[in-house]
């Protein structure tokens, strides 16, 4: 009590009266001091400039770290009070470090077109054009914050660019704050009142404003205050207008502002007496006994006496240590934390066990020989598959998951068109379609792609080549699922007597191969022609009114012209993309050979004219498709191109991994397999050395979307050689990759980015139903983030794409053959 008030004491001081003059005293030392990496750093604060740059994601800008949480973060200059995903951002330039001063500043601009930000859409641009400096300056426990623009806003433009900064919402829900002395609450659900602008738009009415706000008072783990030298601070609640938004405190620019147009000063409440809490990371779903079995410990940086580690067999009425360390050695730094790395791979009785480090225990997780039949993979193929299938109606018992949709697809997009999501119309259609018209065979097959409702080709052929890859190697009839393609139906948890890898596989393939027998060639993608539809959080029937649009005709029901609500189809001319599904279609054939034998010519069909049509592309490009084409055909013509090239295959073994092992077995070449198995053996050498890099044994580095998903891929890629060549090359490091996914991974949450599968895992996932704070069983995250240069993250909150979303293609299906795999070689 007495240090609060003394504080508001000096902060009176120095500030003034509310609402008065203020000046800002900075010759008291400074606590914050900027650390070798580049941030400026006291015991259980950090604060950071714009080390990450992903506005749209709520991450980068000025950053604040609090007892090893980000709780705010994007500080930086905004045309709105509350901007969104598809709001205009600056374009960062210099970074400049003042290391014995305490001074970090950054140069910045808004651009006034889309020219100087290649790539983004030149829609979300107005017509304006500034260049600013942010600076940041260590005093006493905080920063003072300082904006100055080189010259001043437009007339129309002042008081409406301001100084943002973004509270995360998860972290203060429910808590307090002060404004002036006036306390309020941080709601949550977004309340009213809206309220218009100037231009008619609805706009949220902020909570609260003044000079001095307090968040989260009394709380030493997330209070912050912040203190206004220029215009009044605003707390608004950014999710009026956005689901996603986060808490906002702003202050505005006023007419003729240049130097110090906006002065802060942000003084987090610092927890001297802040340790790290020890995390111990296990699988969440657990070990077979033959795997590497490793759990790791992550620590204080600063910790230097390491407490005993224990292996704890937990039995129906006794708990035994059946391994002790009592000394256990570091395994060294990595990030920003100390690790210990616990190898436990010499017990192998089944049982239930956990680890427990000092007085911290990890969860209880099994040691089993079936632990990856069962509960693992088959959530992804009973019930993430089926729910992302579009063009159908999903039930699921008393549920339905969503009605059938899209039944409209598509109209051929518009030429010489800039759309969002990265889908751009050339000058032509390149079909014979015009602009608008319909183009029929699009509405039926296929997945929805990820937490959106799109379907991009590469997803699509990505998951059924996985598919295919899986049936072939494993050979599983798993039956769990109802598919009717004539009915358009789907029933979860009811057997219909088809093996469910194959019906997905063939929902698949009847997309990209419906697709090109109406247009003579892929689609790049399928997409909502709005963004008021692509934000769309609810059922996917009701994004359109499945209704094939035609002008001037009326919906019988509603009796009105029908909307043109109907999605967009777009192509492109890429070879490398056409290749690459080429390789894809024609695995997808030998897996629907019997089970659809007429689909299964077509997609050979579709493979090899994709193929013939891009003679002239990159060689590395052909040879994966020609691999394939040469499994399923025999053809000698795609063979002598194996041949023709193996230096190029054998230069870059991880490219081929996938077809590599089973070519060389058909081939039986003497001289194609001793330059394989030489690359085959540098590569493990290779990986051997990668897997020192940190105590995971995976290449971790991640840029601004977790990596979960690029460690999959890349677990994959050593599988196949492991298939291919097991005597040259381990499995282990591939498992690695599984157990990384399933839980042991940096940061505090520990959970499996696999949703449903383990005993802690992501419960609030980044899916088509995350606006219900909700999940989809067997869907996978990319996973644990990292905020730059070395937080790693992993929040608890649905509107995180870059950690939680959920995707088709690999992100999803290489953990279904990773664990697949675990299961078939650990148990043969």
């Amino acid at each position: 009590m007495l240090q609060s008030i003394f504080i508001s004491i000096l902060l009176f001081l120095f500030f003034g009266i509310p609402g008065g003059s203020v000046s800002i005293v900075e010759d008291a030392a400074a606590v914050l001091k900027i650390n070798d990496k580049g941030y400026y750093e006291t015991v259980g604060l950090n604060i950071m400039m714009f080390d990450d740059f992903y506005p749209e994601g709520h991450q980068g800008g000025l950053t604040i770290v609090m007892c090893d949480r980000r709780v705010a973060a994007s500080g930086d200059l905004r045309l709105e009070p509350t901007p969104g995903q598809w709001s205009p951002v600056p374009a960062v330039g210099e970074r400049h470090i003042d290391r014995d001063n305490g001074i970090i500043s950054v140069d910045l601009w808004y651009p006034d077109s889309s020219k100087d930000r290649k790539g983004f859409n030149p829609i979300i641009y107005p017509d304006l054009h500034f260049k600013y400096s942010i600076r940041t300056e260590a005093v006493e426990n905080g920063i003072k914050v300082i904006v100055d623009l080189e010259k001043p806003l437009p007339d129309e433009w002042a008081d409406k660019v301001g100084f943002n900064i973004e509270l995360f919402p998860g972290y203060y829900f429910g808590e307090y704050y002060f404004m002036d002395g006036t306390s309020g609450v941080f709601p949550r659900q977004a309340h009213g009142p809206m309220q218009r602008d100037e231009n008619g738009e609805y706009q949220i009415k902020p909570l609260t404003s003044g000079r001095e706000l307090i968040v989260a008072p009394g709380t030493r783990h997330k209070e912050i205050r912040i203190t206004t030298r220029t215009t009044d601070l605003q707390l608004i609640d950014g999710r009026g207008l956005h689901n996603n938004g986060w808490f906002i405190v702003r202050s505005t620019i006023p007419k003729g502002a240049v130097k110090n147009a906006v002065e802060w000063l942000i003084t987090p409440t610092i927890n001297h007496d802040w340790v790290y809490k020890p995390v111990v990371q296990v699988s969440q779903v657990g070990y077979h006994p033959d795997q590497v079995k490793f759990g790791v410990i992550e620590l204080d940086s600063r910790t230097e006496i390491y407490e005993p580690l224990r292996l704890i067999r937990i039995d129906e009425s006794s708990q035994t240590v059946v391994k002790r360390v009592e000394e256990p050695v570091p395994w060294g730094n990595f990030l920003r934390f100390k690790y210990i790395r616990f190898d436990f791979s010499e017990i192998t009785d089944e049982g239930l066990y956990r680890i427990r480090y000092g007085d911290v225990d990890s969860h209880v997780f099994e040691i089993k020989r079936d632990i990856f039949s069962r509960h693992v993979w088959h959530p992804t193929l009973e019930y993430f598959l089926p729910v992302q299938m579009c063009h159908m109606r999903v039930e699921d018992r008393y549920k339905v998951w969503h009605g059938l949709c899209h039944m409209d697809d598509a109209l051929m997009a518009p030429t010489n068109h800039n759309h969002f999501d990265g889908y751009i119309q050339g000058e032509s259609t390149l079909t014979d379609f015009n602009t608008g018209d319909h183009v029929p065979g699009l509405n039926i097959g296929g997945w929805h792609d990820a937490g959106d409702y799109d379907i991009r080709v590469e997803s699509q052929a990505e998951t059924v080549y996985k598919l295919a890859l899986a049936y072939e190697l494993f050979n599983d009839e798993y039956d769990g699922t109802t598919i009717d393609q004539e009915n358009r139906l789907v029933k979860l948890l009811t057997p219909d007597g088809k093996p469910d890898i194959l019906q997905q596989l063939e929902h698949g393939v009847l997309s990209i191969v419906g697709a090109y027998e109406t247009m003579g060639r892929l689609y790049r993608g399928i997409i909502s022609p709005t963004l008021k539809q692509y934000v769309h959080l609810g059922d996917a029937a009701t994004m359109s009114d499945n209704l094939i649009y035609r002008e001037n005709e009326i919906d019988p029901v509603l009796n009105r012209p029908l909307p043109m609500d109907d999605r967009w189809v777009f192509t492109e001319d890429n070879p490398q993309r056409e290749l690459y599904v080429a390789q894809r279609l024609a695995a997808a054939s030998r897996s629907l050979f019997e089970f659809n034998p007429e689909l299964a010519d077509k997609s050979l069909r579709v493979a090899e004219e994709l193929y013939r049509s891009n003679a002239s592309a990159n060689v590395k490009n052909r040879l994966n498709a020609a691999a394939e084409l040469y499994l399923t055909t025999s053809n000698e013509e795609y063979k002598n191109v194996i041949l023709t090239n193996i230096d190029v295959i054998a230069g870059d073994i991880f490219e081929f991994s996938e077809v590599v092992g089973r070519i060389e077995k058909k081939l039986s070449d003497a001289g194609f397999t001793e330059k394989i198995e030489n690359a085959v053996k540098d590569a493990y050498k290779e990986v051997t050395e990668q897997q020192k890099e940190n105590p995971y044994g995976v290449p971790y580095r991640p840029h601004i979307w977790g990596a979960g998903w690029g460690i999959q891929a890349f677990g994959v890629k050593q599988l196949f050689l492991h298939l291919g060549f097991p005597g040259l090359f381990s499995s282990d490091y591939a498992f690695n990759a599984l157990n990384f996914v399933l839980g042991v991974h940096p940061g505090e949450n520990t959970a499996s980015f696999v949703s449903g599968v383990g005993v802690n895992s992501l419960l609030v996932a980044y899916g088509t139903n995350r606006d219900e704070w909700s999940y989809i069983p067997g869907g996978v995250a990319s996973g644990t983030a990292l905020i730059r240069p070395d937080l790693p993250e992993l929040k608890i909150w649905p509107y995180f794409w870059q950690q939680s979303e959920y995707v088709m293609g690999g992100g999803t299906m290489d953990f279904l053959i990773l664990a697949m795999a675990a299961d078939y070689l650990l148990n043969d």
